[in-house]
């Protein structure tokens, strides 16, 4: 049975793009199952892309490949990526996409930079390959300079599906694009400062502070001049501003009924303070 195949882009669903990149893949392997993640990352969002595909794909069944596809510099000499991780296969441009991917998984404490703004490039270490996907024999032809998803990342995807080793589409690489990511801060024995990271559908703040973050005992969450007391279990907490560990394992800050984001009118990078109370 062939694996399943993800596709997550930033194309939208109002044009034929990923229904194209669909149709590419089952013209080369008919027996594929390819399953959206999403199509509705913020046009040419790398980071959010990112986010959303590392929440995403350790939920899906061993060896399925994922294909991303936020390319703001597609046509560019930016390199396509096979990626090979344990359990996983992704296909993408090597423009940071696969950041959170690759953090999630551990392998090296100091692989991700946490701080500047700028792409970086790393070394991969210990259970990661990769591949520059350099091979024309596997790409459809004639390549678009600006569908790369079509001509180059679907029908990659499919080779891949149809049992072909990644080390058939290119040059085996050891550096690879990553973005820098926040991550929390201890301030003295009792906060934490961490930031909002994501925006989800509903408006509710997902930060990146994590349960193993929080202080022990009672706590308090600051953002935007509101204080929130306490840790809620679901969305029916005490109050209309809550703060609970979401299904991503992050400490989300919502409202109850309503959009977190345009209460407080709260932004991606905005800070959020986690405070014991004695």
């Amino acid at each position: 049975m062939a694996p399943p195949i993800t596709l997550l882009t930033d194309f939208g669903i109002e044009d034929a793009y990923a229904a194209v990149m669909k149709g590419v893949i089952l013209t080369r392997d008919p027996r594929a199952t390819v399953v959206d993640i999403t199509h509705a990352i913020e046009p040419q969002n790398i980071r959010h892309g990112a986010f959303v595909l590392g929440s995403a794909y350790r939920y899906f069944p061993k060896n399925t490949i994922h294909v991303a596809v936020v390319d703001p510099g597609v046509g560019s000499d930016r390199r396509g990526i096979i990626l090979k991780v344990p359990g996983a296969l992704f296909v993408a441009p090597d423009n940071g996409l696969l950041t959170y991917v690759i953090d999630q998984l551990d392998l090296n404490e100091d692989l991700v930079p946490e701080t500047g703004f700028e792409a970086t490039m790393i070394r991969l270490k210990r259970g990661i390959e990769a591949v520059s996907i350099t091979d024309p024999r596997f790409w459809r032809t004639p390549v678009s300079p600006t569908f790369h998803g079509r001509d180059v990342f679907a029908p990659v995807a499919a080779g891949l599906s149809l049992g072909l080793s990644p080390y058939e589409f290119g040059e085996k690489t050891d550096v690879l694009t990553v973005l820098p990511i926040s991550k929390p801060q201890k301030i003295g024995l009792g906060e934490t400062l961490g930031h909002v990271m994501h925006i989800d559908h509903f408006g509710n703040l997902v930060t990146d502070i994590r349960s193993s973050d929080l202080p022990p005992g009672p706590v308090e969450v600051c953002i935007a001049g509101y204080r929130i007391d306490g840790i809620s279990q679901n969305y029916l907490g005490p109050s209309e501003l809550l703060a609970m560990i979401g299904s991503s394992g992050y400490l989300e800050i919502s409202v109850r009924n309503g959009s977190a984001a345009r209460r407080l009118e709260a932004m991606v990078g905005d800070e959020v303070s986690v405070l014991a109370v004695s």
